[in-house]
């Protein structure tokens, strides 16, 4: 499946964003993955061409696990935070996406 197959303004609502922690960044290094939050909506074929569309990357593969929303209070009352969707993306060998800013000046 290609981005062709998705209009480029559901592709580009389908990533919210990196997720950025001690976990994502061991996964980053020892299996050249990468971790984005995404939509609770996405697909596995969805992920795959958004990360190809907008970061100009081959993807290899793509593993998708919904994440239950933390019960939380406040004195007593209590609520519970959404639910919402993490994607695991596998790199093609050679491929890389850079997340750091380079300050100039």
């Amino acid at each position: 499946m290609s981005a062709r197959q998705f209009s480029q303004e559901r592709l580009m609502k389908v990533l919210i964003a990196p997720q950025i922690s001690e976990k994502a960044t061991f996964v980053a290094d020892k299996y050249e993955q990468v971790v984005f939050r995404v939509s609770t909506d996405a697909s596995k074929p969805e992920v795959k061409a958004a990360v190809e569309f907008m970061f100009k990357v081959d993807v290899d593969s793509v593993q998708i696990l919904s994440v239950k929303g933390k019960v939380k209070r406040t004195g007593r009352f209590v609520g519970r935070r959404n639910d919402w969707k993490k994607a695991y993306v596998c790199l093609a060998p050679g491929q890389e996406i850079n997340f750091a800013v380079s300050e100039q000046g």
